[in-house]
């Protein structure tokens, strides 16, 4: 069975407060769509910190004093023993042991993604704006030829 298609209205159609229902939901839209927008980018910032700590792990840093992690706000010191190997966050309290390389391969992958779906986002974000441009456009108009109208019936 095919979806059905939505159904198009041309908004120069609607009268006044239809436009202003129209309006509010694009509104919405866009509100959800930008804070979506800003979460991916922080994600991507912190896959982005993940690759440059990744890259502190090194051989000579092997005994060195740091601080480990317990929560996101307590940390305790540890020793670096294994400069090979470390232990990612895979999602959902999954934590995956591995090498330097593949964890920096890992991370690598999981910016590219985002990036994609940043562009794709950030264009479906320009539609709307667009919409919302063209949306505005035709209530004031209306509200011009309105007035206009209400105008010339006093006279």
């Amino acid at each position: 069975m095919a979806s059905p298609q939505p159904q198009q209205i041309n908004v120069a159609d609607l009268d006044i407060q239809q436009l202003a229902d129209v309006r509010r939901q694009l509104e919405e839209e866009l509100n959800h769509l930008t804070n979506s927008f800003a979460q991916l980018k922080q994600a991507q910032s912190k896959f982005r910190s993940c690759i440059e700590n990744v890259a502190e792990v090194k051989p000579k840093n092997k005994g060195t004093t740091i601080l480990v992690p317990l929560t996101n706000s307590l940390y305790v010191p540890g020793k670096l023993s294994d400069t090979e190997h470390v232990i990612v966050d895979v999602g959902t309290g999954y934590y995956v042991k591995k090498t330097r390389a593949e964890a920096t391969k890992y991370y690598e992958a999981k910016v590219e993604f985002i990036r994609n779906n940043l562009e794709t986002l950030s264009e479906t974000i320009q539609k709307k704006q667009d919409n919302m441009n063209y949306l505005i456009n035709v209530m004031q108009a209306k509200l011009q030829a309105q007035a206009q109208g209400s105008s010339k019936a006093a006279s």
